[in-house]
């Protein structure tokens, strides 16, 4: 299977099918299945023991002359075997809820690293709640499938065995109607679990969109206050709660319609008319009576729980299609775990490319231009021309549809994924920062880095002095996405990141948009400074940080009408002139000398 990255995960399932996933779970730890097996067959032995203990006991009491020291005696094994029988069934439930928490750790692990390996086409086109209902809720409902689910199913199954297996010694008639029972109690389980299973996995879907319109709305909840549209946004919701409570209880009619509750009754009542009518012929005597009634009472217990064991199968079982959905789906994108693995020297060309996001929409079309080892090219053009795009096509985030994308003369989808990606860093304008210490944050690409070197990157970004100011200094934890900083000083730490990785290729998408004209010139510096010995990218708006590129790259409608250096371009683009013009085309001023409204002003130009 096709995939960006492989965990070296200690489980590996078969996911050739749900059934086969799931038996994969089961049959990893045969030990502790035995374990579960042994103590379901030793309850439901110790449990039929009871009933001809006590019919025993009546044997020995309507004896002419009873027999208390037998029935002493019996009394005697009945509580040992119950207090073993006890014993036993601790063990089979450990050994079920170990099984089931192994479980739902390996499946976790397994579709998470399946998450991590899938590539942006696949995560652009989730939904975020909803991947995060089926690694939480999916996967807790496979651990509830396997205990108390197939820990009840199992160990009732043991209680449906005894009495088929033990009610003809004590007459071979006697097997009439647990016979009947058997056969009538699997054909209701079929139907039962048949109806269910279609329920369950509406039940699970609509626990999804209940979650994925929980996670939207959390995640824009600044823009659903700013517009006043809490009352919307909560009918929306209730709208979905509602959809999932009617399957829920849709669920609940068709446990309430349970058949084998029926069939146990009709049983109990059959059996005693034959028991008795056996012992009116004189073929079994009133003990056997006790005994078979008590061997048939342990029907109720395969009846009673296999009415919530069933349901849990059947959520369980939905839940493990869900996940497999998500393992089983390829990606586009290949690990390439052979390919070219050697240090970058920052060589990049662009050959012919044709790139879109889906087949009939077309983002970049007939790109072709070089960058030389350790230049620094902008990259310039209206909104949406591409210039984002041109970016994720170097790292291999997304791959050409035509055309080729070369680093060091080689073709990026030959390169070792793991190679390529490590050695480019990407600066973008939407900065994510994770919910851990600044220190984390700032060598989250090279975990191995010391303090000094994140001190001395966090200086360069001009980062240091804001994050001093801070009580826990570099152990400060930033809450989820760096919220509780402002948007130049989660750049400045992006930047400070990428300083850590010490990258061959640096890609700055627009990354100094949110930061202060004070505090980019002193960033500027330390951009420059990064930048010499590797190849930098810039995309932006900034005209300062154009002008100071060795090659420009001018698109416009996904395709580059024009480049070279600002000089030439000057002096032969137009598309470029106007972005160093006001509206009558005359030469613009220095980008030093120039007010920030007539930057603004040239800027919103480049959008025309």
């Amino acid at each position: 299977m096709s995939s960006e990255f492989v965990a070296q995960s200690h489980t590996r399932s078969d996911t050739s099918s749900t059934f086969r996933f799931v038996w994969s779970q089961i049959r990893r730890y045969p030990l502790v299945i035995g374990g579960l097996i042994f103590g379901a067959f030793s309850n439901a032995a110790l449990a039929s023991l009871m009933p001809y203990l006590i019919g025993e006991a009546f044997n020995a009491v309507n004896q002419p002359t009873p027999d208390m020291a037998r029935v002493q005696w019996l009394a005697v094994v009945l509580v040992v075997s119950q207090l073993i029988r006890g014993g036993l069934q601790f063990m089979r439930n450990v050994s079920a809820e170990t099984f089931a928490q192994r479980t739902e750790r390996d499946v976790r692990d397994e579709l998470y690293a399946s998450l991590l390996g899938k590539s942006m086409t696949f995560h652009a086109s989730q939904s975020v709640g909803e991947i995060m209902a089926r690694v939480t809720n999916d996967v807790r409902e496979m651990n509830l499938m396997m205990s108390p689910g197939i820990n009840m199913i199992v160990g009732s199954s043991m209680f449906v065995l005894l009495p088929i297996l033990v009610s003809p010694t004590i007459h071979p008639a006697l097997i009439l109607v647990p016979g009947l029972f058997l056969i009538s109690y699997v054909i209701s389980l079929v139907f039962y679990v048949r109806s269910l299973h279609k329920v369950a996995q509406n039940v699970r879907r609509s626990f999804g969109e209940m979650n994925t319109q929980l996670a939207e709305t959390l995640d824009g909840i600044e823009v659903v206050k700013g517009t006043a549209q809490e009352r919307q946004e909560a009918d929306e919701f209730n709208t979905l709660v509602d959809r999932v409570q009617h399957w829920f209880v849709t669920q609940g009619r068709i446990e309430a319609r349970y058949v084998p509750a029926l069939l146990l009754g009709l049983a109990m009542v059959g059996g005693f008319i034959h028991s008795i009518i056996l012992y009116r012929a004189g073929e079994i005597n009133t003990g056997d009576i006790v005994n078979f009634m008590g061997q048939l009472s342990l029907f109720g217990f395969p009846v009673f729980s296999s009415l919530f064991a069933f349901s849990r199968l059947a959520l369980g079982f939905a839940g493990a299609e869900r996940i497999l959905t998500i393992i089983n789906t390829e990606t586009d994108l290949d690990r390439n775990e052979e390919g070219y693995n050697q240090p970058m020297r920052g060589a990049i060309r662009f050959e012919d490319v044709c790139f879109g996001y889906t087949p009939d929409n077309c983002v970049v079309e007939g790109v072709t231009f070089s960058v030389e080892p350790g230049q620094t090219v902008a990259i310039v053009g209206q909104t949406g021309s591409g210039k984002t795009t041109l970016t994720r096509l170097i790292n291999r985030t997304y791959d050409v549809d035509e055309g080729r994308v070369l680093v060091d003369d080689v073709d990026v989808r030959d390169w070792q994924l793991e190679a390529l990606r490590s050695q480019i860093s990407i600066i973008e304008q939407e900065i994510f920062l994770f919910s851990r210490s600044i220190l984390d944050n700032i060598r989250f690409g090279r975990p191995d880095a010391s303090r000094e070197e994140v001190i001395e990157a966090a200086k360069k970004a001009q980062a240091h002095d804001f994050i001093m100011s801070f009580p826990d200094g570099y152990d400060t934890i930033i809450g989820q996405r760096g919220v509780t900083l402002s948007g130049g000083q989660r750049q400045r730490l992006a930047i400070a990141r990428a300083f850590v990785a010490n990258p061959q290729i640096l890609i700055l998408d627009d990354s100094t948009s949110a930061i202060d004209s004070a505090t980019e010139d002193r960033i500027q510096k330390a951009i420059w400074e990064a930048a010499k010995g590797r190849t930098t990218i810039l995309i932006t708006h900034r005209l300062s940080q154009i002008r100071w590129a060795d090659h420009i790259v001018v698109m416009k409608r996904g395709r580059v009408v024009a480049q070279g250096t600002h000089e030439q371009l000057m002096q032969t683009s137009e598309s470029y002139r106007r972005i160093f013009a006001r509206d009558d085309d005359t030469p613009a001023e220095p980008p030093a000398t120039r007010s920030l409204d007539e930057t603004a002003h040239v800027t919103r130009q480049m959008e025309d």
